[in-house]
């Protein structure tokens, strides 16, 4: 499944302001729970930082892909953001952080939950992505350059 696919204009943020990982998991949970007919907030927080208590989600360059399986998710869930100021992720190349986003999947969905986690790998490994999406000035703007990214791809 493709980014694009994942995406809604409310589960799309550009320029969020947050100053740290923890904070990103909040804002992320708490807008992910009000557009999902499904788990609360407080247990899509807990899936992730559970997540990343097994190992950083900053894959390099800058990107972090935190993602979880979860009860209650009936379809893959996505949410992008490009952050205000980088932050630090612990990634694995000891950057900060500035695009984060973020994949839920349904608690059975291990296999669509690895194809969709190495398809977004594969859109943040190339740097024309990244810095294409971190050029956009609103999240209306970011929506449409990632449709028009993975139409590319």
């Amino acid at each position: 499944m493709q980014l694009s696919e994942l995406l809604t204009p409310s589960l799309t943020l550009c320029h969020a302001d947050v100053v740290s990982k923890k904070r990103v998991l909040e804002l992320a949970s708490q807008t992910i729970a009000e557009q999902l007919d499904g788990p609360a907030a407080e247990d899509i927080f807990s899936g992730l930082i559970n997540r990343e208590r097994l190992g950083s989600t900053g894959i390099g360059e800058g990107v972090a892909i935190p993602h979880c399986r979860m009860a209650g998710v009936e379809r893959a869930v996505g949410m992008l953001m490009t952050l205000a100021s980088p932050i630090d992720f612990d990634a694995i190349d000891n950057r900060p952080v500035d695009l984060v986003c973020l994949l839920l999947v349904p608690e059975q969905g291990a296999d669509e939950h690895l194809q969709t986690l190495a398809g977004l790998a594969e859109l943040f490994n190339h740097s024309e992505t990244r810095e294409a999406l971190r050029a956009c000035e609103d999240s209306e703007s970011l929506l449409a350059r990632v449709q028009r990214l993975c139409q590319e791809r």
